[in-house]
């Protein structure tokens, strides 16, 4: 299942980032792919803020990833960007962050290639005038089904 919308300005993309929480029921993988500036972290910080953090959503670049431990979920936001060889997440763990109560958000997932589970949901956003385009896959029996609510509860965004 693919769906196609169009977000106009952050706080929309805020909004989607957190309907699109909410679809996955706070669980599973995202893989996030779009050039620099595409608007992958505030679709993020959206999620995240809507899981219930209230605290700054930061893109993290230098760290890898940054845990946001919440009363009854884990999110791990990844940022792959700076990723000079798959191997590395290894060392880093990878496999740990991945469990039924999480929900993993991976920026630039083609650098880890290979080391990282299958996807519930791709997300590709691109440019798109002043606002963006995303572009939502989903995989496996959570992915399409978040998709299927997604479609249903478009909220603010536009085909």
């Amino acid at each position: 299942m693919t769906l196609e919308l169009h977000a106009q300005g952050d706080q929309a993309m805020e909004r989607l980032g957190a309907a699109i929480g909410e679809a996955l029921n706070w669980r599973g993988s995202v893989w996030l792919e779009g050039d620099l500036g595409a608007g992958k972290t505030t679709l993020s910080r959206g999620l995240i803020r809507a899981a219930g953090h209230a605290g700054a959503v930061k893109s993290p670049t230098f760290t890898l990833v940054e845990p946001y431990e919440l009363e009854q979920r884990s999110i791990y936001h990844f940022d792959l960007y700076r990723l000079a060889d798959p191997e590395e997440l290894e060392f880093l763990g990878i496999r740990d962050y991945f469990s039924d109560n999480s929900l993993c958000l991976i920026e630039w997932p083609a650098k880890g290639q290979g080391m990282l589970p299958q996807p519930d949901l791709i997300i590709s956003i691109t440019v798109d005038g002043d606002g963006r385009r995303l572009q939502i896959e989903g995989h496996g029996e959570r992915g399409l089904a978040a998709g299927h609510r997604l479609h249903s509860t478009r909220g603010e965004a536009t085909p």
